[in-house]
This record gives structure tokens, C-alpha cells and sequence, in this order.
């Protein structure tokens, strides 16, 4: 019996200690909790549409609209350089002269061979003549009249033959200069004087149109409608819907729209379009880079503050109020800033609200409050 007893003394003890220490446990996790987040205080407004006019930009190249590399019709070693590098040129400028000498021989050799074929030319005609009066006669065979004119024949075929041979080597003393194909900027000479030169391999320099250059960027295939329309409507060169900009200056000039390639590249989903700008001071140069601002107005833009905006692996969203002052995140496609505004795209309407202070302490489901804190009173 006291064994018995002793038995339920030690369980009862137990099951006290066991009683305890959960009891303990249950304490530890109720300290442990984490208390409820206070709301967050922002402001909230409802999305505004305005009239916008702004500039949508487009990385850009300058371009010649005429580029020609020169190079030599003749063989030969240069014998003059008449042009200083990078000047402007006019159209049949001379700008390369290459030694004559071995040409104007050949020259001289085709026209003393024309005379000897000319001279061949009138004894034939002669001896035909003459063979013809004896053939009215009967005074000579048939088959020496036939020999005669075919002679006189062959003769006005080497007098023909000799020359289209002058006209040949003439051209080729004609190539022994080289003139400006047209008005431009001339480069850097890649030839100095005595350099030899091979026809038709050697570059000589590069000229390149200057009055007007062309200006080539990319547009996004969805944006073919709009560029197209403007083509037909033939833009004039007072427009004002295209300029360039280079950093923050502004090129004094407008563009107007030329044209858009034949199709659309299928590796980056845009097609190259051209402007044309006037370039009277020469201040732009081919192969320059630059931004192409296109203006746009638009009477019912979605613009809200930059500040509105958070940024998250290269999208863009806003907060918006929900159910329970909650706050949920919502994409949008921005367009182009303006000041410290910003057009949406696409993601929002008239009327949508959004939170436009107090973003930076939100997460998405955060609870949200419009109740501005009181301050806490000074102490006396």
C-alpha cells in the first residue's frame, strides 16, 4: 500500500512538473509573437487625364544621304593631290592627276595607226573603182572585181575598228584625272603623290554629300502606322515634329521625314526610318550619334507624379487602395516624363486612385491610413 501510494505521489508530481513547463512553453510563444504593424500614412489621389505635348526620342545616326569612294579607272603613279583633306568640293573639281605618258603614247600610237588604215582605205577604194570600170568592159574577170570589194570592205572595217581603238585610249588618258562626282566634303587622302595605284582596287578618298544629311533610327513595329502616316501627309521642312538633339543641345534645324526601309528586321522587331536635316554650317558630320525627338500632343494623356512610381527588376508599378486599407501593386507602361510628371500608357484610366505619398514604406498588402498622425505635444 504504501508502495501503491508512493507510486501516485511520484506521478501526480510529474504530471505538475509536465503542467508547468507547458504552461511555460505556451507563455514563451505568446512573448515571442510579433505585434501588428501600425498603417502606414500616405495620400491618396485619383488619376487625372490632361492635354500633353511632349517628345517620344529614338537613338539616332548621322548619315550622307550620297557617299562615294573614289577610285582610279587607270592604272599609273600619282602626279598631283589638288584638294586640301576634309575640304568641300565642288562637282567636276579636280582632285587626282595620274601620270599621262604611257596613255597619251598609246594615243598618239592609235592615231598614226587610223591614218595608216585610212590610207589603206583609199587604195582599196581605188582599186575597186577601178576594177569596176574594167568589169563594165568585160575587161577583167569576175573573181578580181569580187577581191576588190571585199579589200575595200575590210578596209572600212580597220578604219572603223581603228577608230573606236582612239575613243578607247582617249577614255583611258580622260581617267588619268580624277574629278568630284558631285558637291560634298572630301577626307582624308588615303594616296599621296607617286603612289602607285591599281584601276579599280586602290581608294583614292571618300566624298560624301554635306548640304543635306540624313538622320536613320529604329522604330518599333507597332509604331509603322503612325511614321507612315506621316510620310503621306509629306511633313515640310518647317516642321516641327522632328529634331535632334545632341546631350542637351538642341540642333538649330528641323527634320522632315524621307522614308522607312523595305520590312521590318525580325531579329529586334523594328524598321529603320530616315529623316532628312539641312546643314548649312556643316555642323553635323556623317557618323555622328545623336536623339531624334519626335513631337506628339495628345488631348487626353494619363499623367501622374514621378514619385508615384516604384520600380521593380525593370517594371514599373503604383500602389492602389483595395479592400481592408489594403494596399495592392498594379503594372503600368510608362511614356515620356514631364517635369516631375510622368504619362502612363498603358495600366490606368480617369479616375483610378493611387497612392502618391508615403510608397516607400508600403509592401504589397500593407495596411494603409489617410489619417495624418497628430504631433505629439512638448512637454512643459
Amino acid at each position: 500500500m504504501n508502495r501503491i501510494n508512493m507510486f501516485f505521489d511520484k506521478s501526480t508530481q510529474f504530471s505538475i512538473i509536465a503542467a508547468l513547463f507547458l504552461l511555460s512553453s505556451c507563455g514563451d510563444k505568446k512573448a515571442g509573437q510579433m505585434p501588428a504593424l501600425p498603417p502606414v500614412p500616405v495620400t491618396i489621389e485619383a488619376v487625372q487625364v490632361t492635354d500633353a505635348s511632349y517628345h517620344d526620342e529614338y537613338p539616332a545616326t548621322v548619315t550622307a544621304l550620297d557617299v562615294v569612294e573614289l577610285r582610279p579607272q587607270v592604272s599609273g603613279f600619282i602626279t598631283g593631290v589638288h584638294f586640301s583633306d576634309g575640304s568641300r568640293v565642288r562637282k567636276g573639281q579636280l582632285l587626282y592627276s595620274i601620270d599621262t605618258q604611257l596613255y597619251e603614247a598609246n594615243y598618239d600610237q592609235a592615231v598614226a595607226n587610223l591614218s595608216v588604215q585610212e590610207a589603206n582605205l583609199a587604195k582599196a577604194q581605188k582599186d575597186a573603182n577601178r576594177f569596176q570600170e574594167l568589169a563594165k568592159n568585160d575587161a577583167v574577170a569576175k573573181q578580181l572585181v569580187d577581191n576588190a570589194d571585199a579589200a575595200l570592205e575590210v578596209a572600212k572595217k580597220q578604219v572603223e575598228a581603228s577608230k573606236a581603238n582612239i575613243k578607247g585610249v582617249q577614255t583611258n588618258v580622260r581617267y588619268t584625272k580624277v574629278y568630284a562626282p558631285f558637291d560634298g566634303t572630301i577626307g582624308i587622302s588615303l594616296v599621296k603623290k607617286g603612289a602607285a595605284v591599281t584601276a579599280g582596287q586602290t581608294i583614292l578618298n571618300t566624298v560624301s554629300t554635306d548640304n543635306q544629311l540624313a538622320v536613320d533610327f529604329n522604330v518599333d513595329q507597332k509604331d509603322i502606322y503612325y511614321f507612315s502616316n506621316l510620310i503621306q501627309k509629306g511633313k515640310a521642312n518647317n516642321d516641327s515634329t522632328f529634331t535632334l538633339a545632341f546631350g542637351g543641345d538642341i540642333y538649330p534645324h528641323t527634320g522632315k521625314i524621307l522614308l522607312m526601309d523595305r520590312a521590318v528586321d525580325p531579329q529586334t522587331g523594328t524598321i529603320k526610318t530616315r529623316l532628312a536635316f539641312p546643314n548649312p554650317k556643316n555642323l553635323l558630320r556623317s557618323g555622328m550619334t545623336g536623339t531624334v525627338r519626335v513631337l506628339s500632343t495628345s488631348s487626353k494623356a494619363v499623367v501622374i507624379p514621378y514619385k508615384a512610381i516604384s520600380e521593380q527588376l525593370g517594371e514599373f508599378f503604383v500602389y492602389v487602395p483595395g479592400d481592408s486599407s489594403k494596399v495592392t501593386q498594379k503594372r503600368v507602361h510608362l511614356g515620356t516624363a514631364l517635369g516631375t510628371n510622368i504619362i502612363v500608357k498603358e495600366g490606368l484610366k480617369e479616375g483610378d486612385k493611387i497612392v502618391v505619398e508615403g510608397i516607400q514604406n508600403l509592401r504589397e498588402g500593407a495596411v494603409y491610413t489617410t489619417e495624418v498622425p497628430s504631433a505629439t505635444p512638448a512637454k512643459k
